[in-house]
């Protein structure tokens, strides 16, 4: 695999540090230019939560093409001092939050910030992607009224969802990775 890097913004071309290890799957560089393509008209002062965040890398991309605010979660502590890391070398650090914890700990919780995205990466093939989007349904504050959930699984794991509050808009398949969205019913 190459190395991962900012694709666009302010710090376009800066490399990122791997996860050491194999409990991470990062974001290839084709997926990640394609995810960013259809969101790029609404990145400028968004806020992001990037669950199972791994390297940071997506939350990272948002923030370098203008995001105002990204709060990473993973509750392995190489990863998030991988994600102090390449926050650093992108100088993106005063506008992130890196929380060492599980990602269904903080969505128990009562929400601190509402979020424009929530990016769901989490290790294939345990249904995690499932248990997070059910505790988002269950508390759709997490998210403004037009906010999108957004996750990455393999095709093989990717099932239909019945949910209370959100629904699925569209899907987008990039070889093994299938990006699918979801945005609230109103």
């Amino acid at each position: 695999m190459s190395r991962l890097r900012i694709i666009s913004g302010s710090a376009r071309g800066r490399k990122l540090k791997m996860v050491p290890g194999n409990f991470a799957r990062p974001i290839t560089d084709r997926v990640k230019e394609a995810l960013f393509n259809i969101l790029q008209q609404d990145l400028r002062g968004c806020k992001i939560l990037d669950l199972f965040a791994g390297t940071g890398s997506v939350g990272i991309e948002a923030l370098s093409r203008g995001a105002s605010f990204a709060r990473f979660v993973d509750r392995h502590k190489l990863a998030t001092e991988t994600i102090k890391h390449n926050l650093a070398v992108t100088e993106m650090e005063e506008r992130a939050e890196i929380l060492h914890m599980d990602a269904f700990s903080l969505l128990s919780r009562l929400p601190d910030k509402i979020f424009d995205y929530v990016y769901i990466a989490p290790p294939q093939y345990h249904g995690l992607w499932k248990k997070a989007l059910h505790s988002l349904d269950d508390s759709p504050q997490w998210l403004v009224d037009d906010g999108w959930i957004i996750v990455q699984i393999d095709p093989k794991e990717y099932e239909s969802m019945e949910l209370k509050n959100f629904s699925e808009f569209d899907q987008r398949k990039y070889g093994n990775t299938l990006l699918v969205f979801f945005e609230r019913e109103l």
